[in-house]
């Protein structure tokens, strides 16, 4: 493994919890955009940890923007009270870094829920990213990203002009440069920990669906996967409280 960033933390719930869960966001994203489900957890009596990833928000800059470098930093990261995180949460790239990690370090979390990951990228969807971090970099106006999302609560609306303003576009221009086969199937077949996927909508957008699915769910039986219907490739955004329920669900 490279070796790790610290990453900048925030937090919701008291630090006394009983139980702890670590949030990571996707690629041109923040540690805030985690936000409502932080919220949730903390009303659900858990003290909830979000980071910003390497190149993003107020985290450390790299040469190195690889998923194994993303990996590293979160497999560095421990709970307030030590030993292993009850849960980590983990959308898109955030998805893939903490399938990396936790197949590494088995001890690290308890138990993996990962929001549309990242464990795949190639052909129409490496396009379809890149295309999509293009314009918010071009235009980065809160009311392009509200005409865009106009679903959006506003103040996811406000957050994400705040992380992309805030996060290096090298950073994730690179991120799927260096990233070339991005393809971390191997080491969700290797996930020994309890780990459920929410997929986002194949009707609206989804990275986790199809044969990339299927090969995934059948290479290991300790991935298990819900959808949440009518939600693009951020369901904790499009469909928030839907997916705040399936999260709470897969922790009961």
């Amino acid at each position: 493994m490279p070796a790790p960033v610290q990453l900048p933390r925030i937090s919701w719930g008291s630090s006394d919890a009983a139980y702890e869960a670590l949030l990571v966001h996707g690629l041109g994203s923040s540690a805030a955009l985690m936000w409502r489900l932080g919220a949730a957890l903390a009303d659900a009596g858990w003290h909830a940890v979000a980071v910003d990833l390497r190149g993003h928000g107020d985290a450390p800059r790299s040469l190195n923007y690889t998923i194994p470098a993303y990996a590293a930093d979160l497999g560095a990261l421990l709970p307030g009270r030590g030993g292993a995180w009850d849960a980590v949460i983990g959308h898109s790239l955030g998805g893939a870094s903490s399938t990396v990690a936790a197949a590494s370090d088995p001890s690290w979390t308890n138990r993996l829920i990962l929001i549309d990951p990242a464990i795949l990228v190639e052909g129409r969807d490496e396009t379809i990213i890149r295309r999509s971090q293009e314009r918010a970099f071009a235009d980065n106006r809160t009311e392009a990203v509200q005409e865009e999302h106009p679903h959006w609560h506003p103040q996811e609306i406000e957050l994400k002009v705040d992380a992309v303003h805030r996060a290096s576009r090298w950073a994730v221009e690179q991120t799927s440069a260096q990233n070339k086969p991005w393809d971390v199937r191997a080491d969700a077949a290797r996930l020994t920990i309890p780990t459920h996927i929410i997929g986002a909508d194949p009707k609206i957008y989804s990275l986790f669906t199809g044969a990339t699915a299927e090969s995934v769910l059948t290479a290991n039986a300790k991935i298990s996967m819900s959808v949440v219907t009518g939600a693009g490739h951020s369901p904790h955004r499009d469909k928030p409280d839907d997916t705040i329920h399936q999260i709470l669900e897969a922790l009961a």
